[in-house]
């Protein structure tokens, strides 16, 4: 089966993309962490990269303009069949559309919005490139999650969006959603209060599978970035939170149900 002939069902995370301003050192950086090889991608918004795992497309990764100082993060992007009816929808429940919809080449239809907490996410409408093309291996992101202040609005927000069923924990001190596309969880929403960091906002955390989480972690440091929250054991799997050298922010796990690439 080729890429173009797998639709992902509207509102599954589909795709992670990043921009920066080193393009060259942030390659480096995340072939050394991940293993991955780099490929030229859609120019449309500057010069930009598809990381790449045993030839298949794993992530994004552009360069900003030189004057362009904006936040440097991960985004998730979330599938749809018609990026500009999502487009339109998302403005008609309160987020908004920053970017787009437009063409990416042959790859597919785009844009890029925020949610009405300010959490920015990308809309992706697969054409030639259905998004990331490997799961379970190191290097690939394993989950989606939503940091924000509270979940209910926000919740409210993606279900009316996407049409997910939302999955709530009951706790009076434990904010924590679940969104789930027939029957599966696909990503989650958590609600840290005053916890929120104010450097970063409301915003999407990306998980990458590793092999090792602490000899990640270690690696991360060498590279240049940093541990924001040491490796430790999750309801998952162990895990933990660093940045990149440039300041992305974003978490790698072992997860219970690891896999090896060779084990695809």
């Amino acid at each position: 089966m080729t890429e173009a002939a797998i639709r992902r069902t509207p509102g599954t995370p589909c795709w992670v993309s990043l921009m920066v301003h080193g393009l060259a050192a942030t390659e480096e950086f995340y072939r050394e962490l991940f293993g991955w090889e780099f490929r030229p991608g859609p120019q449309q918004l500057g010069p930009y990269v598809r990381g790449m795992l045993d030839g298949r497309a794993i992530a994004g990764i552009g360069q900003l303009p030189p004057d362009r100082q904006l936040p440097i993060s991960w985004m998730t992007y979330l599938a749809t069949d018609d990026a500009d009816l999502t487009a339109d929808t998302i403005r008609s429940c309160g987020g908004t559309v920053g970017v787009g919809p437009l063409d990416a080449a042959e790859a597919g239809r785009m844009a890029i919005a925020a949610d009405p907490a300010g959490s920015v996410f990308g809309i992706w409408q697969a054409a030639a490139h259905i998004g990331t093309a490997v799961a379970g291996a190191h290097g690939t992101p394993v989950w989606n999650e939503l940091i924000t202040r509270e979940t209910s609005a926000v919740g409210k927000f993606y279900e009316a969006l996407f049409n997910y069923d939302v999955e709530s924990v009951e706790s009076t001190d434990f904010d924590f959603l679940t969104l789930r596309l027939e029957g599966r969880p696909v990503a989650s929403l958590h609600g840290v209060g005053r916890a929120l960091a104010r450097d970063l906002g409301s915003h999407w955390m990306t998980y990458f599978e590793v092999d090792d989480t602490d000899a990640a972690a270690r690696l991360v440091t060498e590279l240049g970035g940093r541990v924001i929250k040491p490796p430790h054991e999750g309801t998952h799997g162990r895990l933990a939170t660093v940045a990149d050298p440039e300041g992305a922010v974003f978490s790698i796990v072992r997860s219970a149900g690891h896999r090896q690439l060779a084990d695809l």
